[in-house]
């Protein structure tokens, strides 16, 4: 099974791991086009922070910021484009501007019209498990079960938008790694992510960079020093079933991802 890269390009001036360096327009086409040239699937632009207490984000000035990226990017590269928002009207303007996938943090629960708008515009979905919202997910979050929990709650989600008229083929699950969860549930998620995978839809597993390497790590204090970390749980996800995994640092993912595939397949490595 080939597992796909989503590369991640942040048009936000206050996005937790690179602080605004793509927040123009400009500046996000040039790195989009490089995640591709390094090996990206799948560019994920997003215009709104969902980091721990992040502020809310205007639907106009959401759709200002990713759009003209989108339609840019869509100019040169025929590859998939996700729309990382939680916004109906952000994912049309996405859509019309050449995105393919809808990546959303609340699974298609924001608004009213969410799910309606989805089967609208008959591209993939991601639907992802968060509790709670951006601003206080990480106010002690608590299960019973995480994994169970995190199930369920997705099978509830795939199975509305399912009732609402998006495709079972267009549908993507995210255990939501680090959305309202402390390291202990994220490494228990990650340790069980057959619990999704037996569910039949694809995964998304997205860990990339994410403060619970630094519970692990303690000198890992910086987004940009989490690289390690982001590999080793990117290669677990996979190893554990996940179809795409969601990064940061894309060239050493997929070589990585290279790398444990030719070790799975007991390939012969001839030196050159």
């Amino acid at each position: 099974m080939t597992v796909r890269v989503m590369g991640i390009v942040n048009v936000t001036p206050d996005s937790f791991s690179d602080g605004g360096r793509w927040a123009s327009t400009e500046g996000a086409v040039e790195q989009a086009l490089r995640l591709v040239e390094q090996g990206a699937a799948v560019l994920d632009v997003g215009g709104e922070s969902t980091r721990p207490g992040a502020d809310p984000v205007s639907e106009a000035e959401e759709i200002a910021r990713t759009a003209p990226v989108i339609a840019a990017v869509r100019a040169r590269w025929g590859g998939a484009i996700s729309i990382d928002t939680m916004k109906p009207a952000v994912a049309r303007a996405a859509v019309a501007a050449g995105a393919t996938m809808w990546n959303d943090v609340t699974a298609l629960t924001h608004a009213p019209d969410s799910l309606a708008v989805a089967a609208d515009l008959g591209c993939e979905v991601v639907l992802m498990h968060m509790k709670g919202e951006p601003r206080t997910m990480q106010a002690d979050p608590q299960y019973e079960d995480v994994a169970a929990e995190v199930r369920d709650y997705l099978a509830g989600r795939a199975e509305a938008a399912m009732a609402a008229g998006v495709a079972r083929e267009k549908i993507w699950l995210d255990p939501g790694i680090g959305f309202g969860k402390t390291a202990a549930h994220n490494m228990t998620l990650t340790a069980r992510l057959e619990v999704l995978v037996e569910m039949g839809f694809p995964v998304l597993y997205a860990a990339s960079r994410k403060r619970t390497i630094q519970a692990i790590d303690p000198m890992a204090v910086e987004a940009t020093d989490r690289l390690g970390g982001s590999l080793a749980l990117a290669l677990e996800g996979a190893r554990r079933g996940a179809r795409m995994v969601r990064v940061h640092d894309v060239r050493e993912t997929v070589q990585a991802l290279k790398v444990q595939a030719a070790v799975a397949a007991g390939a012969e490595i001839r030196p050159r």
